[in-house]
């Protein structure tokens, strides 16, 4: 990764990823701010901040992000790119991330497989692809056009699906690959995605870690389920789960001491709980093997 330099701060001239972050939410910005707890990095929800206008999106505050900037490195993480989608992608959305990318001096910008639009309408899910060529060929160019635009790689997290496409001729591992082979993209392994997907479809999990080029890696995402009569819904509601740590765990041992986020969208918990998740991540991290590919 490109050094940066942030005048008059407190974080190195780095924006470097290391150890075991916090996925960083509203309530928690204005004591993130007044107490700076030891964590490494905070990532954010770019689409929540792509506007200029302060509190102008549910009293999410710019002010706010940018001065936890100064004490802290932050990664971006977008939900409404709509890579997936056979609509024109959106220029002034991608001129509005730029923007912010560049305001924060941040060059860490992840996305997922997945559309979240058909024509003007938006949904608040993040739709799944199927896994064929015709698919893989649409996500493939339109990964390439955005990194065009912003001059560096995107990060593309894999999906969660509750379907299963029946034309779908490979499997979610080597889609996968084969977009970061035709699109150079890097991937963002979300461990709480693989397992829901495992319990709900009976794919593989650790096939998935075996089938992606180890040094595409360059993050991990963790998160927690819930259920319902059905199926596992990956709800970001929960502590990380027994089982999904153990997975967790096989990840590290194929990709090394990967940079890693604990996600927790819906009844978020008081800092001290994201703290303590983030902690053992970062215990698990310490008896791995550190990653060998390059940010």
């Amino acid at each position: 990764m490109n050094t940066l330099t942030l005048e008059n701060t407190k974080v190195p001239n780095s924006c470097t990823l290391l150890g075991a972050g916090i996925g960083l939410r509203n309530p928690h910005m204005s004591e993130v701010l007044r107490d700076e707890p030891s964590v490494p990095w905070f990532e954010v929800i770019s689409d929540n901040f792509m506007s200029r206008a302060t509190d102008s999106l549910g009293g999410l505050d710019r002010h706010l992000l940018f001065a936890i900037r100064e004490r802290y490195p932050i990664s971006l993480h977008g939900v409404g790119m709509s890579l997936g989608s056979v609509a024109p992608l959106d220029r002034k959305y991608l001129q509005a991330l730029k923007t912010l990318a560049s305001d924060l001096e941040c060059r860490w910008i992840s996305e997922h497989a997945a559309f979240v639009s058909v024509g003007k309408k938006h949904y608040h899910d993040l739709l799944p692809l199927p896994y064929t060529e015709e698919a893989l060929d649409h996500l493939s160019e339109r990964v390439t056009m955005v990194q065009d635009y912003l001059g560096q790689a995107l990060i593309i997290e894999n999906a969660t699906n509750y379907i299963q496409a029946k034309h779908s001729t490979m499997s979610d591992g080597e889609f996968m690959s084969e977009l970061v082979a035709r699109s150079d993209c890097k991937l963002l392994v979300d461990i709480n995605n693989l397992y829901v997907n495992q319990h709900n479809h009976g794919w593989s999990a650790l096939d998935f870690l075996d089938k992606v080029p180890a040094d595409s890696v360059k993050e991990i995402h963790l998160a927690g389920f819930s259920r319902n009569d059905r199926m596992l819904i990956d709800s970001h509601s929960a502590p990380v789960a027994e089982p999904v740590w153990a997975l967790y765990q096989d990840a590290l041992r194929r990709f090394g001491a990967t940079p890693t986020l604990i996600e927790w969208d819906n009844n978020i918990p008081d800092f001290g709980t994201l703290l303590q998740q983030a902690q053992q991540a970062a215990s698990y991290m310490s008896v791995a093997p550190e990653p060998s590919n390059e940010n």
